[in-house]
């Protein structure tokens, strides 16, 4: 910030200092898609910016990433791009009947007729029993690509630092959707509710029962939900540029793509040593741990992240 210390506080752009010993990085924010600077005029947030430059320039850092959404970065912040993802919003200020006749007629309104047919039931939440569910779903998916689980450890200190009172009566916060086939979790995601903004953050399915329509049917009941309390926004996130299947997912639910672009130094690509031999060994590993072997890869790799 510029602010003077005597003054008011008038401007600030959030970093937080990843510093392992694999990683020493300024990064705003870690596991956020993006975070815009809370600064107006460009020449202030020039000024952070050289300050910041400083900062790498003393070693104290070995790399720096800014995340602002499109349109929050002024031009002359004059910074070099280091990735490149997109974005997909919704609009829920709209009707519902308008927001569904938006989904993809075949992909989504049919699936998610598909999983009312079937009785697919739907329960949002925070409790203990719903992360349980959402977990073992986001494991499975996890697995499936590769990749660790983020520590459970993660999701109960978002549920504790951004409570929940209960998608049903408040609505802000932290909060778990499970839909379900006779009892049993076929599909989770998990939420972020802030004012008048949504941001699905993290979802898993039991690809067993994708023919059940249930994360269609999961987007569906939350969006509508989140119209009862006021909600006009869904961000739907980041998706990389490579994953055509989950940009198509978002796209089917209506969503609007726009550009999302990372800035800092130095400059690293999106999908680096993401599709080289090295990868795909330590993909087909990861897909047959034992899910307490899976977990404890989760939980050793992920503080190094972000």
């Amino acid at each position: 910030m510029t602010t003077s210390a005597q003054g008011p506080l008038e401007n600030g752009l959030a970093l937080c200092r990843v510093k392992t010993w694999l990683a020493r990085r300024l990064v705003s924010l870690p596991f956020s898609d993006h975070c815009d600077p809370l600064i107006d005029r460009p020449e202030d947030l020039a000024a952070v910016l050289e300050h910041l430059e400083r900062e790498m320039e003393r070693g104290r850092w070995r790399s720096l990433e800014l995340r602002p959404r499109p349109g929050a970065w002024p031009e002359a912040a004059g910074q070099t791009e280091s990735a490149k993802f997109c974005l997909h919003t919704l609009d829920l200020a709209r009707p519902a009947e308008q927001i569904f006749a938006g989904f993809h007629a075949s992909s989504t309104q049919r699936a998610i007729r598909r999983a009312e047919r079937e009785g697919l039931s739907y329960e949002a939440g925070s409790s203990d029993r719903l992360l349980s569910a959402f977990y073992s779903l986001l494991r499975l998916t996890r697995r499936r690509h590769g990749l660790p689980p983020q520590p459970m450890a993660w999701f109960r200190n978002l549920i504790a630092c951004i409570p929940s009172t209960g998608f049903a009566r408040s609505g802000q916060g932290a909060t778990i959707h499970v839909a379900s086939k006779d009892g049993m979790p076929v599909a989770g995601i998990l939420t972020l509710t802030f004012k008048n903004s949504m941001v699905y953050k993290y979802g898993g399915s039991n690809a067993a029962h994708h023919s059940l329509g249930g994360m269609p049917f999961l987007f569906w009941r939350a969006i509508q939900a989140a119209k009862a309390l006021g909600v006009e926004e869904l961000d739907l996130g980041r998706s990389d540029l490579d994953q055509p299947g989950l940009i198509a997912f978002k796209e089917h639910l209506g969503g609007v793509r726009s550009d999302l672009t990372y800035y800092g130094h130095p400059e690293r690509r999106a999908d680096a040593g993401r599709h080289g031999p090295a990868a795909r060994v330590a993909g087909m590993a990861v897909r047959l741990l034992p899910d307490t072997a899976l977990d404890l890869t989760g939980r050793l790799l992920y503080r190094h992240l972000g």
